[in-house]
């Protein structure tokens, strides 16, 4: 899949920019969150099919933007997922009016849409293609265009990629993946997509299962 710059209209209710994927506002309905589980000890070294992902030194993040369990009303279904870019979190709901809160960074052109989508697939270790405008800013990625960058450690989708698509089934070029840029989480630092840790994205992407149910609210 090939990400692209440009003003993309979810379908929904706003447009967003992506530049190549390289808060105190709540989710709907969300009543109040409260801490109920901590998961700083989940960010150590880890091999993954074969790639040795180096241990983020969680530490020296803001503990907010560790995986944690919250307490979490909402009137949306378990397996749902919230992406509150303002407030640099997103959810997987639970049953039980809980949810795992993980830390992302947004696009800097990421607040300015909200809307729906779901996950129409999703793949580990993707293949990174960055779009020709981006290239033309930066030429040393423009061989990436046609022939991808290969999964690795320096792979700007990170560990796991999930991909977005409309209510008609169109593919938004917009993604939820993993970064080894763990210091740009809680920042709008990346081009456009929602980043994850990659030891986080590891953890979301066991409990997302592809297809219409699998829903993405974004919000503001």
């Amino acid at each position: 899949m090939r990400i692209r710059t440009s003003m993309l209209a979810l379908g929904l209710l706003a447009s967003v920019i992506l530049a190549g994927c390289s808060t105190t506002s709540t989710a709907p309905g969300a009543a109040r969150v409260e801490t109920k589980g901590i998961f700083t000890d989940s960010y150590g070294a880890v091999t993954d099919a074969g790639y040795a992902l180096p241990a983020i030194p969680i530490s020296r993040l803001d503990k907010r933007f560790h995986r944690q369990i919250v307490d979490y009303a909402t009137n949306e279904k378990p397996g749902t997922i919230v992406v509150n870019t303002r407030e640099r979190f997103l959810y997987y709901v639970l049953p039980g009016k809980k949810a795992v809160r993980y830390g992302i960074g947004v696009g800097k052109q990421g607040f300015s849409w909200s809307g729906e989508a779901y996950i129409a697939w999703k793949q580990a270790w993707p293949t990174w293609h960055p779009p020709k405008e981006m290239a033309e800013r930066k030429p040393d990625v423009a061989r990436y265009v046609e022939e991808g960058m290969g999964p690795g450690l320096h792979n700007p989708l990170g560990a796991r990629a999930m991909y977005l698509f409309n209510e008609k089934g169109q593919d938004t070029l917009f993604r939820l993946h993993g970064t080894p840029e763990w210091s740009s989480i809680g920042t709008a630092a990346s081009s456009g997509c929602i980043r994850l840790m990659n030891q986080d994205v590891i953890d979301l992407y066991k409990r997302v299962r592809p297809g219409r149910n699998a829903k993405v609210v974004v919000v503001q």
